[in-house]
């Protein structure tokens, strides 16, 4: 789903947010906490203090989308820190929305060329 919008960066809110939080009260944590523009083509990711649920902002055309994920098992592999939001890219995202770390070096061992003879 997320693949078809148009996405410029994907902000990361490391620590954990209340999700009671809608639309609005996220829109305003970007905007004033962040200092950032809720209305860019941006994702803007939000966590729990379980790191087990998710909910993801964004702006298209002439309104919000807001995306939520509960894990019936396990967490997250959220980053830890003080609320400030990390960019990083779309696909760093689908690692952490897999389960994943960020702090992984690869996500599988790399492919050696074998000589044919």
């Amino acid at each position: 789903m997320l693949n078809s919008f148009q996405i410029d960066r994907v902000y990361l809110a490391c620590g954990f947010t209340d999700l009671r939080k809608s639309i609005d009260g996220l829109a305003a944590l970007v905007q004033e906490g962040f200092r950032l523009d809720p209305f860019s083509p941006c994702l803007f990711v939000f966590c729990n203090r379980d790191r087990n649920k998710l909910k993801i902002l964004y702006w298209e055309h002439n309104g919000f989308w807001l995306f939520y994920r509960r894990l019936e098992r396990g967490t997250f592999q959220w980053p830890t820190g003080n609320g400030e939001p990390v960019t990083v890219s779309s696909r760093e995202l689908r690692w952490l929305l897999d389960g994943l770390s960020l702090s992984q070096r690869q996500a599988h061992p790399p492919v050696t060329a074998r000589t044919v003879i």
